[in-house]
């Protein structure tokens, strides 16, 4: 269901919809009455970006990507909830936010490319598992830590839990940046940066991620048959300059799933160039 419109009504797949505004949106009514607000801009058969840890639509890679591809395809981003314009309902579950890419795909009329980054990647790959309508799935740097030569990146999550439940939410944003990488004294320079208030805003819905991906950071090798379901078409990708572990995690993604393909973008890390994954997602989504 859509609210009052906002922006153009969402088209059916297959057909040419009318362009979105960029900037305005309308929302969808997830299946537990939250409603999750979106955007779409350009032409051609619907994509669903998923975005990771602290983003939204104004917030993030997402929206840069989206005017990318725009070019060729009905592009939506959405405010995962509790994020940007979004509600939000406790207590939370990942088949919540499941539910959400549920009701954004049947706004693109049932059927959607999905691409999803981060822990988004993850989320997108268990919407693939269990929705219909998933066409093709596009993923980047899904977090895995499948062997002992990772991070313990299992661990951060119970001191997120913890900073969060005490209303700390600098330090929640603080430990998880810590535990992606980023530098001590980057995370201090940031902390002075109108950037920081932009992060903190979305620093209780740091656990949400952390529900979703903890359970594949243990240094463990993928559950076998997890995702047997997702036959789609899928693009599992990352970077060449990204960590070892954050490649072997995905490679061995790529293997787990049973129609997938792995692709080493050669000079990237974590945060790709639009340009780079724009060209390579439009080839994937095209065929």
């Amino acid at each position: 269901m859509t609210t009052p419109a906002t922006s153009s009504p969402l088209g059916v797949h297959g057909q040419t919809p009318a362009p979105a505004v960029p900037g305005k949106s309308a929302s969808v009514e997830s299946a537990d009455g939250t409603p999750i607000a979106f955007s779409r801009i350009g032409r051609g058969d619907p994509v669903i970006l998923v975005d990771g840890a602290l983003c939204w639509r104004g917030m993030g890679p997402s929206q840069k990507l989206a005017e990318r591809l725009a070019e060729r395809f009905s592009v939506i981003t959405y405010d995962r909830r509790g994020r940007g314009d979004s509600g939000d309902r406790r207590p939370y579950s990942v088949e919540h936010e499941v539910d959400d890419i549920e009701a954004l795909l049947r706004e693109a009329g049932g059927a959607a490319g999905v691409w999803g980054t981060s822990s988004g990647a993850v989320l997108a790959l268990e919407a693939a598992a269990r929705l219909r309508g998933v066409t093709r799935l596009a993923l980047h740097e899904a977090p895995l830590v499948v062997d002992t030569q990772g991070p313990p990146a299992a661990e951060q999550w119970d001191d997120i839990d913890a900073a969060i439940a005490a209303n700390r939410r600098g330090e929640a944003v603080s430990r998880f940046l810590r535990g992606v990488g980023v530098p001590r004294f980057v995370v201090g320079v940031m902390r002075l940066t109108p950037l920081w208030a932009k992060l903190k805003a979305a620093a209780h819905t740091l656990p949400y991620d952390g529900r979703i991906v903890r359970a594949y950071q243990r240094g463990k090798g993928l559950p076998a048959g997890r995702w047997s379901s997702v036959t789609a078409p899928a693009l599992v990708m990352a970077g060449g300059r990204s960590p070892e572990w954050m490649q072997r995690g995905n490679r061995a993604l790529a293997d787990a799933l049973p129609n997938a393909r792995f692709r080493l973008l050669e000079g990237q890390t974590h945060t790709v160039k639009p340009k780079v994954l724009g060209s390579i997602l439009e080839e994937f989504f095209g065929r």
